[in-house]
């Protein structure tokens, strides 16, 4: 009984070794790397595990699953485990190491050790037996997983072009259960990491248990210390023909099949994703009515699971020689097991267009919202600047991986302190276009970043620009009125000769030259309304004296008239007094 056990994600980054210089992103023909933060993550949903990022780390950061574990697990349990070994193991492995080979899987305990070319043999004549079958278009062979999952994530209209026919893996493992009963597990080596994914597909569940590269069976065996030379050779299990054998180079489904001219079949071979995603592009204008395409350059053989380190030319040369090794015929082949037809399906991974509006806000946050400033130079990854703010948009990368941006940015100094300073600051090339401009210059102007590329003028008067520009002079500082804007500045402009720039600092005094004059108005009429009281008291103080000398008049007059009163009353009294002594 078989474990439908969760697995991990096959290719993955380790973050300690991811160095920010998103050269995955440049390699990855599909752009499955999703940028967050500076670490360059592989998004197992778009991925299809070709391991171009693996092969193309400078810093290892990149790799694959290894399931050797899960095998030897098999061991321990007690179970029947089976070996289906890709004919591609001669690019590895010198001749005498490879007549001994058989003899190192099985002293790691495989009951069974196979050929995979003896299924490679029944999947070529299975392609050769649906080629000639009505198909609407050309036929697209489908032993690659990596071709498989590129069609179908990516090109879902050519989907339906895969032969439905199963690869070699499956073909054999299918040969080894008819052998060895159901309850056998079967384990494929080869180079390529694809594989894992396709013995995982729903599809395929129950044909093979595990896929081990080269390269974890290379380090399998360096840990049992396993050392082929001192092992006896011994012969696998099965003996494909010849031609089977050189399945892992371009061609090599074809050359099984074995097409002559009489079958009126145009085929092309090719590997590699470039001449590969062309070929596909031209096949029906060309009147290609069959590709056999393998997605590694120089086909299997160069896969990223394979651990020589040889020229890719040079392991063509020892698959010839593996080949030649075998006997002549097909006759060796056992017969084919039934096997159905494989079937693929249109699977895209981005079935919902694109919001433009926000491809737009982004070309315009970069300054290349303008056709010629959208250089298209590729050093971001993505083939246009368009495809780039795509993927910003998506989630896949961030803005900081363009270059040209980041040097602009960096020649015009733009740094966290103009970002958050408070005044405006905008950078001028020589020809009087804006470079830059931080956050508080597009507040006060009320722009964004759609300008950069145009002329000053596009937003104000560019005459003191050009008069400094003209004079023999670095710096320039005057007030300006802005009234578009509603705005007053203190322009301090000045000049960086040697990068050619020019630089505008913009201090905001609207509300303080406006507080200014509001304050000289106030003084202003507080002084007139002062003057006007100093009068207005002046004539009250005047009339006040005068209304004082007129009382103090009438007041002696009063005292006078009183005293005279008085003295008049007196003088009778003294007369009567007088005569009556």
């Amino acid at each position: 009984m078989r474990e439908p056990a969760e697995r991990s994600p096959i290719v993955f980054t380790n973050p300690a070794r991811c160095r920010d210089c998103a050269k995955c992103v440049r390699v990855c023909p599909v752009k499955a790397i999703r940028m967050e933060g500076g670490q360059a993550q592989v998004d197992p949903d778009r991925c299809i595990a070709c391991g171009n990022c693996i092969r193309e780390c400078p810093q290892n950061a990149k790799s694959f699953r290894d399931d050797t574990e899960r095998v030897r697990e098999f061991f321990r349990r007690g179970d029947t485990v089976a070996a289906s070994v890709a004919p591609s193991f001669a690019a590895w492995l010198n001749p005498s190491e490879r007549r001994r080979l058989p003899s190192a899987l099985r002293r790691l305990g495989f009951s069974l050790v196979g050929e995979t070319a003896t299924g490679a043999w029944h999947s070529a004549q299975a392609v050769a037996a649906a080629c000639s079958q009505p198909h609407v278009g050309p036929w697209i062979e489908s032993s690659c997983p990596s071709v498989v999952a590129y069609i179908e994530k990516y090109r879902p209209d050519r989907a339906q072009d895969l032969a439905p026919v199963e690869s070699p893996m499956l073909f054999h493992a299918r040969l080894l259960r008819e052998k060895l009963g159901p309850g056998a597990r079967i384990v494929f080596f080869g180079p390529c990491i694809a594989k894992k994914a396709e013995a995982e597909r729903p599809a395929n569940a129950g044909l093979v248990d595990a896929v081990l590269t080269f390269t974890e069976l290379s380090r399998w065996l360096h840990d049992e210390r396993i050392e082929l030379g001192l092992l006896e050779e011994s012969s696998f299990d099965d003996a494909p023909g010849r031609r089977a054998r050189g399945y892992p180079v371009s061609g090599g489904c074809l050359g099984t099949m074995d097409l002559g001219p009489d079958t009126g079949i145009d085929t092309l071979a090719v590997d590699g994703f470039q001449p590969f995603s062309a070929a596909l592009d031209a096949q029906d204008e060309a009147g290609i009515q069959l590709i056999e395409p393998l997605f590694c350059p120089g086909g299997c053989v160069g896969g990223p699971g394979m651990p020589s380190d040889e020229n890719v030319f040079v392991r063509r040369r020892h698959i010839r020689e593996h080949m030649l090794s075998a006997a002549d015929s097909e006759d060796a082949s056992p017969p084919a097991v039934p096997s159905p037809a494989a079937v693929f399906a249109s699977r895209p991974v981005d079935p919902e267009p694109v919001d433009e509006r926000a491809v737009r806000r982004e070309l315009e946050r970069t300054g290349k919202i303008d056709a010629e400033n959208q250089l298209d130079c590729g050093a971001c990854g993505y083939p246009t600047c368009r495809d780039k703010a795509i993927a910003v948009v998506r989630g896949l990368a961030e803005p900081e991986i363009c270059l040209p941006y980041m040097r602009r940015l960096s020649e015009s100094r733009t740094d966290r302190i103009l970002e958050t300073s408070p005044n405006g600051i905008l950078i001028l090339d020589e020809h009087l276009k804006m470079m830059s401009a931080n956050p508080a210059f597009r507040r006060l102007f009320q722009c964004t970043d759609a300008i950069l590329g145009k002329h000053v003028s596009y937003l104000m008067d560019a005459e003191p620009f050009e008069r400094l520009q003209a004079r023999d002079e670095d710096l320039s500082e005057q007030t300006s009125e802005h009234p578009q804007y509603h705005l007053i500045c203190r322009q301090i402009i000045y000049q960086l000769r040697r990068e050619r720039q020019m630089v505008g600092i913009f201090v905001n005094v609207t509300d303080a030259t406006r507080q200014a004059a509001e304050i000289e108005r106030l003084r202003a009429e507080a002084l007139a309304q002062a003057n006007e009281l100093l009068e207005h008291q002046t004539s009250m103080a005047r009339q006040m004296v005068g209304f004082l000398g007129e009382n103090t008049a009438r007041g002696e007059e009063l005292v006078e008239n009183l005293m005279s009163l008085i003295e008049r009353e007196r003088e009778p009294r003294r007369g009567r007094g007088g005569g009556g002594r």
